[in-house]
């Protein structure tokens, strides 16, 4: 972008952002296409609309994985594919005391929403029972705090149960465009994915849906996923970035720089001004340095480690935080703007759920 067409295309982003609006497709096409030297305008003007709805808060989320290795699908991203020789830790379900310790040390380091992972096409339904179990046994000691699900493909009925059992919300992620998405999965489509998050959405459970970066996609793919997921009406995307682990497809693909993944956050803030957007695995390896300029992008970060992989230590993103002038959200504060209140769903609780979650 030239400096007269970087900051036309840029004004009208934020003017369209502000009203809640996605940007021009062609106008968040020019930021990612952008120069270097175009970075920090990006990030201001991104900012703006993260200040707007979110003010100076950050959401931290923390990582329960509570079923490791020996999938059956064949992801060409996940160390825990079918084929898999990455070096990964492999286990069956966690006890739900043990899941719940863990969630607590989250809890304790600030986060507000613990997610529940399990590898697997999908659950069954005595894994849903199962985790209900969990949940149970988190909100025990932790009767506050949101509960996200991500199990896989969901059959008729379970979100419904997952619901009623008291699970908050339910990540599925597109992943990458439907054009892209036979390159790096043949166990499964991009549509099983979107219904996933339809039969979400459908239970009265807050969609979390997102993206990988740098699997090789051009920026029309970037562009069509993020769309997509505008399309699906996620709540929460999550902005993962490759991480290529030995003994899979995708090692050794190193294709993102530090300055082209705050192009691709700012992209997504540009699609989704109103919604919940996080920084999520790979944050650490690819964009070192400038993480503290990305929350002034994004509202949400996970804290501690990912699935296998190891994140940043806790006190160093919370002195990050605080340093960039930003506090953490707290548990009693809505995550969501007032203006997209129509998101925010009635919901069954179920036992063991004390209280209404915050969207």
């Amino acid at each position: 972008m030239g400096v007269t067409t970087a900051r036309s295309t840029l004004d009208r982003l934020v003017e369209r952002g502000l009203r809640g609006e996605s940007g021009d497709r062609d106008d968040v096409a020019a930021v990612l296409a952008s120069r270097d030297a175009d970075l920090l305008d990006v990030v201001a003007a991104a900012g703006r609309l993260r200040r707007r709805f979110f003010d100076n808060r950050v959401k931290l989320n923390y990582l329960v994985n509570l079923k490791s290795g020996l999938c059956p699908e064949d992801c060409a991203y996940c160390s825990q594919r079918l084929g898999s020789s990455a070096d990964v830790l492999k286990y069956t379900w966690l006890k739900p005391d043990e899941a719940a310790r863990a969630a607590t040390a989250g809890v304790a380091g600030g986060a507000k929403r613990v997610c529940l992972v399990a590898s697997g096409r999908g659950p069954t339904d005595r894994d849903v029972e199962r985790v209900g179990d969990t949940i149970a046994a988190i909100r025990r000691d932790n009767p506050q705090v949101e509960v996200c699900a991500c199990l896989g493909l969901l059959s008729e009925g379970q979100a419904d149960r997952l619901s009623a059992l008291g699970a908050d919300a339910y990540n599925h992620n597109l992943n990458t465009s439907s054009g892209q998405y036979a390159d790096i999965c043949s166990t499964h489509d991009f549509a099983d994915r979107v219904d996933t998050v339809g039969k979400a959405r459908g239970a009265g459970l807050s969609p979390c849906s997102g993206l990988i970066a740098g699997m090789g996609e051009t920026d029309a793919d970037l562009l069509d996923v993020l769309y997509a997921l505008r399309d699906i009406a996620s709540d929460s995307v999550p902005v993962n970035f490759l991480i290529p682990f030995d003994g899979t497809p995708l090692q050794g693909t190193w294709a993102l720089t530090p300055q082209r993944c705050l192009r691709i956050l700012a992209a997504a803030r540009f699609v989704h001004p109103d919604v919940e957007v996080r920084l999520a695995a790979g944050r650490e390896i690819h964009l070192r340095g400038l993480q503290p300029l990305a929350l002034h992008v994004v509202n949400s970060i996970f804290l501690g480690d990912y699935l296998t992989s190891e994140g940043a230590e806790g006190r160093a993103d919370l002195e990050m935080i605080a340093d960039g002038g930003f506090v953490v959200e707290g548990a009693g504060e809505p995550t969501l703007p007032r203006e997209r209140a129509d998101l925010v769903r009635p919901r069954k609780r179920g036992a063991g759920t004390a209280t209404a979650p915050n969207a």
